[in-house]
């Protein structure tokens, strides 16, 4: 871990500080006044920065947890995304202790007493308490999906099972602040519908507290079947792993390929207005379309483009993926997915690990329930794909994401406001540099300064 010392200091404050912090003062999360945006229950702005930690319960040990979520921390994320059942058929953790009885969602397996000092008392339950608790100390949400969706796919899970599964994490966590719910798992609503309603429905019966959306397959949005279902709070969509050419399948129907800015599209215009993010955008260091070992590898700037481009589109927050981390891979371990050649731990100051935040320091930076997308600002963005430019604004300020650095011509009196401050962005290290810019009746046009890196991605800021 090449750059892990420099901010080593940073991880040991975060954890010395962390003894002192009293669980209540965690605000739980609810949806803002125009149905965007989050905001905790004291009415304070929070933006979505999530990691998928997917297989965190099982694969962990405590003093591993404790190390990821530190850096974690660190690097400005809020949310970890994990699966509480990922296989039915195998669901041991790392005490070797297994979550239920003979695959049986129904029949969780629960022993009396919490002591880890005690084999027979700290079970698969009491790890996954430890996890949520040490999260919630650090400020951090756990958003959990009960059961993976290929298990309900493969029909290991039925109704009945589902709703006693339910009923158990439901009453077991709805009074613990820092939850969420994931209903799904990387799956279409309609493979195993009864299921997800059931699940859905059953947890809102019991936990009021907690907000819930579904985590679709790749290439969906929840919105295609839950857009109205009484437990749905707001949309996640998958744009998944493939690039514009890999996103081909006839048996679907979006073919938005790398521009996941149009699943929010979809979403910022339905009704009701509920707020929606990219919860699983392509990872970092996994190949293209997934299953070709040999493929070209996602990599931070492709990771900076989603998010970027999917927040300036109306997106309510981002998660973050990387291939070794998603799976806390182990050299030499089997199972092992997706061409991964790393140990989570060597991934954990990954570059766009370390560079993702600047995304969520940017867009806190300024008024934040009342932006807006803001294409209509934009003259001359007629190009396609990494040409292509998303805007967003709020009443005093806007913002324009380039991929390549490009000149950007401004409809000005679209502001609302005359902009006094006009900077370029570097999404990559947060560093702003005053941009080079001309009128021209109601153009504005902001120029790439001539020491700036042309290849690469900018924001443009415009400020009043």
């Amino acid at each position: 871990m090449q750059n892990f010392k420099k901010y080593i200091c940073l991880l040991f404050a975060i954890s010395f500080s962390i003894s002192g912090v009293i669980q209540a003062q965690m605000q739980r999360l609810e949806i803002s006044k125009n149905k965007r945006f989050f905001q905790t229950a004291d009415g304070k702005p929070f933006f979505w920065l999530g990691d998928t930690g997917w297989l965190l319960f099982v694969k962990l040990n405590r003093e591993e947890v404790i190390r990821y979520l530190d850096a974690r921390k660190a690097q400005g994320f809020n949310v970890i995304q994990v699966m509480v059942i990922h296989n039915v058929k195998n669901t041991k953790n790392t005490y070797g202790d297994y979550a239920i009885e003979n695959g049986n969602v129904a029949k969780p397996i629960v022993t009396k007493g919490n002591d880890f000092s005690d084999g027979t008392q700290y079970d698969f339950w009491d790890h996954a308490d430890f996890v949520i608790k040490e999260a919630e100390k650090r400020g951090i949400y756990m958003a959990l999906v009960p059961i993976w969706g290929s298990n309900v796919k493969e029909k290991k899970v039925s109704v009945a099972q589902a709703k006693v599964f339910s009923e158990f994490l439901a009453r077991r966590y709805k009074n613990t602040n820092n939850i969420i719910w994931l209903n799904g798992g990387d799956i279409k609503g309609t493979d195993g519908m009864p299921v997800w309603s059931m699940i859905g429905n059953t947890i809102r019966s019991i936990d009021k507290n907690h907000l819930m959306t579904f985590h679709p397959r790749g290439r969906y949005s929840s919105s295609e079947w839950f857009q109205n279902a009484s437990w749905m709070d707001f949309n996640m969509f998958q744009s998944g792993h493939r690039d514009y050419a890999q996103d081909t399948s006839a048996t679907e129907k979006n073919h938005f390929g790398e521009d996941n800015w149009k699943f929010i599209n979809v979403d910022y215009n339905l009704k009701p207005n509920k707020p929606t993010l990219d919860g699983e955008p392509s990872y970092e260091n996994i190949p293209h379309g997934l299953h070709d070992s040999l493929a070209a590898r996602w990599n931070a700037a492709d990771i900076r483009r989603y998010a970027y481009w999917s927040v300036f589109a109306g997106g309510a927050g981002f998660t973050y993926g990387e291939n070794a981390m998603m799976q806390f891979n182990r050299k030499g371990q089997s199972g092992s997915n997706y061409g991964v050649t790393n140990e989570w731990m060597e991934t954990l100051e990954a570059p766009g690990a370390m560079e993702i935040h600047h995304i969520k320091d940017l867009i806190t930076r300024f008024p934040y329930f009342d932006r807006t997308p803001a294409q209509d600002i934009l003259i001359g963005n007629v190009k396609t794909k990494y040409d292509y430019l998303l805007a967003t604004k709020g009443d005093s300020y806007a913002l324009v994401y380039s991929y390549i650095g490009r000149t950007i011509n401004i409809n000005e009196p679209k502001l609302g406001f005359t902009p006094n401050k006009i900077s370029w962005f570097n999404p990559s290290n947060g560093e702003s540099v005053s941009a080079q810019y001309k009128r021209r009746g109601s153009v504005l046009r902001a120029e790439m300064n001539g020491n700036l890196d042309k290849t690469k991605d900018w924001v443009l800021i415009l400020e009043k």
